[in-house]
C-alpha cells in the first residue's frame, strides 16, 4: 500500500490579505503527489490528480489530471438536512463524498458521468439556502474561464 503523506498547499488570502494554507494527504510519486482527496478550499484540484508542489511556496503544477469532479456545496444552515440524499443521489453515479462538515460538503465525480447529469442532481438535492460550486473547472484567477482539461481525456 502506498504510504499517506501530509502537504501543506497555497488556499489563497483571507479577509485580511494574508495567505491561507491548506493540508491535504497524498501519496508521493517520482513525479510528484497524487491527491487523495479533493481539497475544500484550493482551487483547481480534484481528488486522485498529480501534482508537482514547491514545498517552500506551496504553489503546485499540475502534472496529470485524473479526471475527477470537485464538487463543493456550502451553507448557511448545517448540511445534515440535505446531506444524505444528495451523497445517496451522486453514489448512484460513482461519486464519493470525501469532506462532510456541518456547513461544507466535498464530492468526487469523475467527469465522464457529464456535467448534465451531476448539475440536475445538485440542483433537485442542493437547497436555496446552500450554494454549490465546481473547484476544478474554472480558472482560479477569474472563476468564469472554463479550464477545459475534460476536452483532453477525450483524445
Amino acid at each position: 500500500m502506498d504510504s499517506i503523506t501530509e502537504i501543506e498547499m497555497f488556499a489563497g488570502y483571507n479577509p485580511a490579505g494574508q495567505p491561507v494554507a491548506e493540508k491535504l494527504q497524498a501519496v508521493k510519486t517520482d513525479e510528484g503527489y497524487r491527491l487523495v482527496r479533493s481539497p475544500a478550499f484550493i482551487k483547481g484540484l480534484a481528488s486522485g490528480d498529480l501534482i508537482r508542489l514547491d514545498e517552500a511556496s506551496g504553489e503546485f503544477d499540475i502534472v496529470r489530471r485524473s479526471g475527477n469532479l470537485c464538487v463543493r456545496v456550502f451553507s448557511q444552515q448545517d448540511t445534515a438536512g440535505f446531506e444524505e440524499a444528495l451523497t445517496s443521489e451522486l453514489e448512484k453515479l460513482g461519486g464519493e463524498l470525501e469532506l462532510h462538515s456541518p456547513r461544507m460538503l466535498v464530492y468526487k465525480v469523475h467527469v465522464s458521468l457529464g456535467f448534465k447529469a451531476i448539475e440536475a442532481i445538485l440542483e433537485q438535492q442542493v437547497p436555496a439556502d446552500a450554494q454549490w460550486l465546481y473547484g476544478n473547472v474554472y480558472d482560479p484567477a477569474d472563476g468564469q474561464t472554463p479550464l477545459n482539461w475534460w476536452l483532453e481525456l477525450e483524445e
